[in-house]
């Protein structure tokens, strides 16, 4: 038989009301008990695999931002690469046409909305990530051709022997609407070509093209090449790289947290230093 202790057996069978630092004490206690409790709770009970399409405005910044994501979290991310726009086999909007599973879309913006036209992606979920601007590019040593005014230009793609654009929003901006305005599509049609499923710049660097376009983000990481500048502000388009959770999405907590963390300040240096304009130092100015 187990006794009770001295301070039970003294207190039992009387109303004597507990001390009031006794009572202030216990409170405390059971407070700090719920907080434990409640952050305990906050923490993922286990690592979601979350399944990433981006396309390539993008790219060099988030394959430096996943890695910084996946060590703070217990999350893994598993990414597929891929044009915004576009029939080609790789392209995301195939991508997802098909079926393949994925939880976040990261595209420039102008491509979203058919994608949540045609019911793939969450229009509510939808977050800007950054700035996006066209570049030109030449290969490594060639002379750098003068884009400095409209006009010059102008001159450098008529002169141009060949001409080199994506099969994304910068290629589809390039091939329909510049050209049109600077008055040459005409005169380099037969001398432009249209690059799929692989970075213009790659392109260039091999000779097979002596002038490409595309968004400097994809233009920098590219070995072999000479990155000119950007496309003079009259004809310049900016696009704004968009992340989104698709509709049928299997981890959406660990995805929303995924986005969260590419739109907060704390990344914005690494988009940066890729060739893009954070949107999170944008808001951060207001």
């Amino acid at each position: 038989m187990t006794l009770p202790d001295h301070d039970t057996q003294k207190h039992r069978g009387t109303k004597k009301k507990l001390p009031r630092c006794v009572v202030f004490k216990s409170m405390l206690l059971r407070t700090a008990t719920l907080v434990v409790l409640a952050l305990f709770l906050a923490t993922p009970a286990r690592a979601d695999e979350i399944k990433v399409m981006t396309s390539g405005a993008f790219t060099e910044a988030y394959q430096q931002l996943v890695e910084q994501f996946q060590k703070t979290t217990r999350h893994s991310v598993v990414t597929t690469f891929g044009a915004s726009m576009g029939g080609a086999n790789d392209s995301i909007p195939v991508r997802l046409d098909r079926g393949e599973p994925v939880d976040v879309v990261i595209v420039i913006e102008s491509a979203l909305e058919p994608l949540i036209k045609s019911g793939h992606i969450a229009s509510a979920s939808r977050v800007q990530l950054a700035r996006s601007m066209i570049g030109i590019a030449v290969r490594k040593g060639a002379p750098r051709p003068d884009i400095s005014s409209v006009a010059a230009l102008r001159q450098t793609l008529l002169q141009a022997k060949s001409i080199a654009y994506s099969a994304s929003a910068s290629g589809t901006y390039i091939s329909t609407e510049m050209f049109k305005r600077l008055g040459i599509a005409e005169q380099v049609k037969g001398k432009s070509q249209r690059i799929e499923s692989e970075r213009v710049g790659a392109v260039v660097a091999r000779g097979d093209a002596e002038i490409g376009f595309q968004q400097v983000s994809e233009l920098l990481p590219v070995a072999g090449i000479d990155y000119v500048g950007l496309l003079p502000a009259e004809v310049q388009q900016v696009s704004i790289v968009t992340a989104a959770i698709t509709t049928k999405a299997s981890s959406r907590s660990a995805a929303q947290a995924l986005i969260d963390f590419l739109a907060s300040p704390a990344a914005a240096a690494t988009i940066r230093k890729t060739g893009l304009e954070p949107i999170a130092e944008a808001r951060s100015h207001r």
